[in-house]
């Protein structure tokens, strides 16, 4: 997994150049975020649980079809399957989140997943809605412990929703 970082020394490195002030200010960006991302790791890490059971509920409250006879998340299996999917982005957000790069959702996430979800049958609305639902709590949680500038926290969810979405389905 790379983060922000070694993705930025890389690219550089490739190129055979020196940082220039792009490259600096992009580094003076991540470190300056760095302890808030830590925070908001922690906040994740503390409520994981609740975040993942309180967005399923609004996403079943938003879409009730998804609980009922045929829909996707009828019956105790897929629920759960539901619920544990709603986890996995999570806990892959939250590694975005500290590396500062979304290098770790490509790698463990997106690559593949349209052609298994094509294959089961699951559809991706729903899964973009609950990756958002998911987003806004976690901002929610990170605004209350007393971090003012959030936006760092949208990145990971944004970019799994943009990629999710961009897919011909």
């Amino acid at each position: 997994m790379r983060d922000a970082i070694t993705s930025l020394i890389g690219t550089y490195d490739v190129a055979g150049r020196y940082f220039d002030r792009n490259a600096i200010e992009q580094m003076k960006s991540y470190f300056e975020t760095g302890t808030a991302r830590v925070q908001a790791a922690a906040i994740v890490n503390a409520n994981a649980a609740a975040i993942v059971k309180q967005s399923g509920s609004k996403l079943f409250e938003e879409l009730p079809e998804l609980i009922r006879p045929g829909g996707n998340a009828y019956t105790t299996r897929r629920y759960a399957a539901c619920l544990r999917d709603m986890d996995y982005y999570l806990r892959y957000a939250t590694y975005a989140l500290v590396a500062g790069s979304m290098d770790v959702l490509d790698e463990r996430v997106l690559q593949g997943l349209r052609e298994t979800y094509n294959s089961l049958g699951v559809p991706i609305g729903p899964t973009v809605q609950g990756i958002q639902i998911m987003k806004e709590i976690v901002k929610s949680q990170v605004a209350e412990a007393g971090i003012q500038d959030t936006a760092f926290v949208d990145e990971p969810f944004d970019y799994m929703t943009r990629e999710l979405s961009e897919q011909d389905i």
